[in-house]
């Protein structure tokens, strides 16, 4: 499963941040490339965390945030070996 998602910010990430995970998590998820480069893997959480400011202060929202979404869905398919052809529609 690759789930993603926002979070308003409190206890363990105090910040707003948008949120990327697998799970279970595949071997190698954690270590792939990961776009825009200010997005970060939390070993804590076990997911890739993304600054909301990073995004609010970008020249383009839409294209820095679907970046993230679009590479760690891309993580997950790809270290989980997921049959793109077939779960995906174009």
């Amino acid at each position: 499963m690759s789930s993603c998602g926002f979070w308003p910010g409190r206890g363990s990430v105090p910040e707003p941040v948008f949120y990327a995970y697998a799970y279970p998590e595949p071997k190698g998820f954690k270590d792939y490339h990961i776009e825009p480069p200010e997005a970060c893997y939390d070993t804590n959480l076990n997911e890739f965390l993304l600054p909301y400011e990073v995004v609010r202060s970008a020249k383009s929202l839409d294209e820095i945030l679907l970046s993230f979404l679009q590479t760690t869905f891309d993580a997950a398919a790809a270290c989980g070996n997921w049959d793109r052809l077939a779960l995906e529609r174009h």
